[in-house]
């Protein structure tokens, strides 16, 4: 009987573990912000700058600025501790704050890059205009005077070149091959490509691009993702309802594909959890609703996953570095997820 009854206990333990769900994903927290954020951007981004040095926050913030916004108000968020503290603005002072992104002379709805004392920005507007160029500025050095003077600026037009146009909502500076580069989606036809601008010769011009391919592309990630101390960059290229993560290094006027996997959707954020010196990437998911991190070094390896509460709409961003870094999400619901990875 005894031996009936373990044998009876045994069968009954092992279909409990059989139909035992497994264990739950961890959900991302949401954070309490009293309004429905429609536009959010992260450290680094012209709007951002312009919250940083507005005076708001009274302090300087060692983690960068985020600035989030919508209707019914917005928030300057920074970290505090280890939480995301935010700041209440209304929605028209978030505006504000947001509205030299885009030059008069800019295409609708575009914003521009800021590296030291060169901007840049997809120019044209309106169909008078034609399609849509890449306008650099540069200030130029002025010498010391007891009076004060303009600062000269030189300015230069890029083309997308013969049947091609520029497209995206924005152009992104990077310090690629051994100097600043301007990268900036381009189209010809239903094909897509990213186009590399850089100096050459003195004058701003096309350095690289990655081979045209049908599909849309989502904004560009840079990192030293692969570990070589160089920024490599990561895109999702999207083609009959699937996006494929893109892992490009840029080298003497070349693109080489360094690898590639299916499953992701619109753009990532680059952090170095680890403090090595080698980024990471985190993006969300085809269907949106999770959040992952993956490593581009000697591949592309998910190393950590969030369900999100609700679809992904825009971001990522990250406050913060190392073990400390928050990484921020916009959801379509109007609230603003909240992954310490």
């Amino acid at each position: 009987m005894c031996e009936r009854a373990a044998l009876a206990l045994l069968l009954l333990t092992a279909a409990s573990a059989a139909v035992a769900p497994a264990a739950a994903e961890p959900v991302a927290a949401t954070l309490p912000l009293a309004f429905r954020a429609d536009q959010i951007r992260g450290p680094g981004s012209e709007a951002s700058l312009a919250a940083e040095t507005s005076g708001l926050l009274g302090r300087k913030a060692p983690g960068g600025v985020a600035l989030a916004w919508g209707e019914g108000g917005g928030a300057v968020l920074v970290l505090s501790g280890e939480a995301v503290a935010a700041t209440p603005v209304s929605a028209e002072a978030a505006e504000g704050l947001a509205a030299a992104e885009t030059p008069r002379d800019a295409w609708p709805g575009t914003r521009r890059a800021l590296a030291g004392p060169v901007s840049a920005y997809l120019s044209g507007r309106g169909s008078e205009a034609g399609p849509p160029a890449i306008t650099v500025r540069e200030r130029q050095p002025v010498a010391p005077s007891s009076e004060p003077k303009p600062v000269p600026v030189a300015t230069t037009t890029v083309p997308a070149g013969p049947d091609a146009v520029f497209t995206g909502d924005e152009v992104r500076a990077a310090e690629i091959d051994g100097g600043l580069a301007l990268l900036a989606l381009k189209a010809r036809g239903p094909a897509t490509s990213l186009a590399v601008i850089g100096r050459r010769d003195g004058a701003w011009a096309l350095r690289a691009e990655t081979p045209a391919q049908a599909g849309t592309l989502g904004p560009v990630a840079a990192g030293n993702f692969d570990g070589s101390g160089k920024l490599s960059l990561a895109l999702v290229r999207s083609e009959a309802g699937e996006g494929r993560l893109q892992h490009w290094r840029i080298a003497e006027g070349r693109a080489v594909l360094a690898a590639e996997a299916p499953g992701y959707a619109a753009s990532g954020a680059a952090l170095d959890l680890d403090g090595d010196g080698t980024a990471e990437l985190a993006i969300p998911t085809r269907d949106r609703r999770a959040l992952v991190l993956v490593s581009l070094k000697g591949g592309i390896t998910e190393r950590a996953r969030v369900a999100l509460p609700a679809p992904a709409k825009a971001g990522p961003l990250v406050l913060g570095s190392g073990r400390h870094a928050h990484v921020l999400i916009g959801l379509e619901d109007g609230r603003v997820a909240d992954w310490r990875p």
